[in-house]
């Protein structure tokens, strides 16, 4: 996104008539199977765990109890168990032969609950949706979309081999292509956690400081930064994004308003034509992202993040994709505070895609133990754009055509001299990153930063980017689409 986000009042009438005149019913089915890799290295592999089913097998003669029974897909050989429109209490979604699930439509987890956790809403129910190990939900069109709101929870706990998968109905039949996006809407998480964007005299940390949060008309945001959303571990999101006005998207993963009670961990986010994921406000804390092929900005912060994120693979695909970070404060305190550490950017090669880097608004980003490159002749690493945004950066190599944006807000010199006030970084380094993200013998001479001084929630490390070497495979048998051979 460029700039903090316009947050309209939507109503759900509008919303679909304009989806509906924009998408189509969900856009025009690729013409040719299977999808290219981004990375250039071998090995890995995916486990079997592409988005596709292959179109063999039986389908499941009925759905579980709660599902509505909506045919079968892939040439009759899965049984579609659509999801309710609306969960209150605990409803799972388990593993099972010959069915595959999907959404139409908005699915709410949970009514609203308000921003005062200790006084939820009068009237309003908790959802709880628990999603088993290995279950694939597909969406058909971009107004499909799962919101968990404030007060209720997710818990999606997938597996190294068996990881959940949230995917479009062209990804199930396996028709998808390397530049295949935006064919369904994505995940939104709602939580209670502090906010910067305020409405009237509310201050940040109240249980009305709250806002309509982008690509739908739910509210986040409230007073409790240990809010609790559930967990998602080993979870893909692939094809997703829509936008229902311009900067009004719905994104891969949205979390606004979310506390640190909540687990991220393991999470690949896949060609989505908006954000990979973006974070309005709130806290909570990631580790183990992989970002590939998305559309705008691979990780995007608006009103106030302070969370922490580490071991994070960013790579944009070479047709589309624009930053790797848009990180937005606000005009409101306090200030954005995002704090990343060992990550792997790769940058869009594709003309006209932007500069790695992007911080803006009123942000106080913290960079720590990072690799960040571009193929790009005209991209630089690292643009800041006002003087109400400052950052710090230490054992951080860049290796981009142009180190520093020099522009009218922040020029080169000075955002040069916020780069090189920390220590063991590198302005213009030479990548020699193997198979796409993976240290090679300039990235490992980097000495590593001291992380446990920048947050808790950091494993200290003693090496920079995101995978260290060949024998570091945190990434493998979940992830789609990094290796050659392996697609989404």
């Amino acid at each position: 996104m460029t700039g903090l986000k316009d947050f309209k009042t939507l109503l759900i009438t509008s919303l679909s008539a304009i989806a509906l005149a924009s998408c189509g019913g969900g856009g025009d089915a690729p013409v040719s199977p299977g999808e290219g890799s981004f990375g250039g290295g071998s090995g890995g592999g995916t486990g079997g765990n592409g988005g596709g089913n292959g179109g063999t097998g039986t389908a499941a003669t009925d759905c579980p109890a709660g599902f509505t029974n909506a045919g079968t897909v892939v040439n009759g050989t899965l049984r579609n168990c659509q999801l309710p429109a609306k969960i209150v209490g605990n409803f799972t979604v388990p593993l099972r032969a010959g069915t595959v699930y999907s959404v139409t439509g908005r699915v709410d987890v949970g009514d609203d609950q308000g921003g005062d956790s200790a006084a939820p809403k009068a009237g309003a129910q908790k959802g709880v949706l628990t999603v088993g190990a290995g279950v694939k939900i597909f969406g058909s069109a971009g107004l499909d979309y799962i919101v968990v709101n404030r007060g209720s929870q997710i818990f999606a706990e997938g597996t190294a081999t068996q990881p959940i998968i949230f995917t479009s109905k062209q990804s199930i039949e396996g028709t998808t292509t390397t530049d295949s996006i935006g064919q369904w809407g994505g995940i939104v998480v709602l939580g209670r956690a502090p906010i910067s964007n305020c409405p009237g005299t509310s201050t940040p940390g109240s249980a009305t400081c709250e806002a309509q949060v982008e690509g739908t008309n739910a509210f986040y945001g409230g007073n409790s930064g240990a809010d609790n959303s559930g967990v998602i571990k080993y979870v893909r999101v692939q094809h997703s994004g829509f936008q229902i006005l311009p900067n009004n998207e719905l994104n891969g993963i949205t979390f606004a308003g979310v506390g640190n009670g909540t687990t991220v961990d393991y999470v690949q986010v896949h060609n989505s034509s908006d954000d990979g994921i973006e974070w309005f406000g709130g806290n909570v804390n990631a580790k183990h992202l992989v970002l590939t092929g998305n559309d705008d900005d691979s990780l995007d912060t608006d009103v106030g993040f302070t969370g922490a994120l580490q071991f994070i693979i960013a790579v944009q695909r070479a047709n589309g994709g624009d930053r790797i970070n848009e990180f937005s404060g606000s005009s409101r305190t306090p200030a954005a505070n995002p704090k990343l550490a060992n990550f792997t950017f790769v940058g869009t090669g594709r003309a006209g895609g932007g500069d790695v880097i992007v911080m803006n608004t009123g942000t106080n980003s913290v960079y720590a133990n990072g690799v960040v490159t571009s193929p790009s002749t005209s991209a630089a690493c690292l643009d800041i754009d006002d003087s109400n945004t400052a950052g710090s950066f230490n054992s951080v190599i860049f290796s981009c055509a142009m180190p520093f944006r020099d522009d009218s807000g922040i020029n080169a010199a000075a955002t040069a001299a916020i780069f090189n006030a920390g220590a063991n970084n590198t302005a213009q380094g030479q990548s020699t990153l193997t198979g796409g993200f993976i240290n090679g013998a300039n990235e490992t001479a980097v000495p590593a930063a001291n992380l446990t001084a920048i947050s808790s929630f950091f494993t200290p490390t003693t090496y920079v980017g995101a995978v260290r070497n060949a024998s570091d495979t945190w990434w493998q048998g979940w992830t789609c689409g990094l290796t050659a051979g392996s697609t989404c």
